[in-house]
């Protein structure tokens, strides 16, 4: 089979025929219909990532595609059927052998791209939002990074969750992406202090971060009495130091979050966020927002267009 390879950390991905794979025990092999990319695929690449794999190594953290085998033991699914897998890796390839257990059954009405572009971003923004958050109707969040892959599914769910929304992005065209799904209020972050124009608003209730570095510092000094903040990832390169007394001071909550931790630590989690997610997206109120289809081989291209902040929403490889 096909599949895109990271030979050498740092460098861009090579085009290699491979052996197809074979499902181990409790596994299923899946033809893979799309892939979406994601920020912590570029971090792999770097070599900086949580999980470093051994090269060389088929990258793609997130895939949808149909069950073509069944390894022992699995009798929860079966061949043809469509699914959707936070995989880690394996995603830029025409096939993949997988653990059964993280497969998520998708609607007939799912296609493979919108399927592919789903379990991370609304995932993680929905355990967040909901399960870390606890974001009530009314309050007011602050989505920094607002037209990335995460940050616009934290702007859509949080107007969905009852919540008022300033999405915080750069430039004006990435801006009217926010508002297109649900943004209140807007800031460009080239050119408005955010710290100012939160406070102008009322102040935040809950921060929503995947920047990291001077926006989480401004969004800090933005937050209203007993607010949330949740550091999701450092897109900006920096990892901000948190002032204890600034916490102390307004009572304020600071929310680690490792979403694909939870696979592990307390799948129940990710479990029952899929359900919900999939129930929203069933009913017509979840669309996710692709700006990029490429096919396997501009994978790279692909990553390019999340490492200069070109796209907004997902960037998904159709295989």
């Amino acid at each position: 089979m096909r599949a895109m390879q990271l030979t050498a950390y740092d460098q861009p991905l090579e085009m290699q025929n491979v052996e197809l794979p074979v499902a181990g025990k409790g596994e299923v092999v899946v033809q893979i219909g799309a892939c979406g990319l994601n920020f912590g695929d570029l971090l792999i690449v770097k070599g900086t990532y949580q999980e470093k794999p051994p090269l060389p190594a088929i990258i793609g953290m997130e895939m949808a595609g149909t069950i073509t085998a069944l390894g022992d033991g699995v009798e929860h699914l079966a061949v043809g059927q469509r699914i959707a897998a936070y995989s880690g890796f394996g995603g830029l390839a025409e096939y993949a052998a997988i653990p059964a257990d993280i497969c998520v059954p998708i609607p007939d009405a799912m296609d493979f791209k919108d399927a592919a572009a789903f379990l991370i971003a609304y995932g993680t923004s929905h355990v967040a939002l909901d399960y870390k958050a606890r974001l009530q109707p009314g309050e007011r969040l602050l989505v920094l990074g607002a037209s990335g892959g995460v940050g616009l599914t934290a702007v859509e769910l949080g107007k969905l969750m009852g919540a008022e929304v300033i999405a915080c992005a750069r430039g004006a065209q990435k801006l009217e992406v926010c508002k297109a799904s649900g943004a209140d209020h807007l800031i460009d972050s080239t050119t408005d202090d955010i710290r100012e124009a939160v406070k102008l608003l009322g102040g935040a209730d809950v921060v929503y971060d995947p920047i990291g570095g001077e926006q989480f510092k401004a969004a800090l000094r933005a937050c209203n009495a007993e607010a949330r903040l949740l550091p999701l990832g450092f897109a900006s390169g920096e990892v901000p130091q948190i002032p204890a007394n600034i916490l102390l001071v307004k009572n304020l909550t600071v929310l680690g979050l490792y979403w694909g931790g939870y696979a592990r630590l307390k799948p129940s989690v990710l479990t029952d966020s899929f359900a919900t997610l999939l129930g929203w997206y069933a009913e017509g109120k979840l669309k996710p927002h692709v700006s990029h289809v490429l096919p396997l081989e501009q994978a790279n291209e692909g990553l390019e267009l999340l490492r200069t902040r070109k796209a907004t929403g997902k960037v998904v490889i159709e295989i």
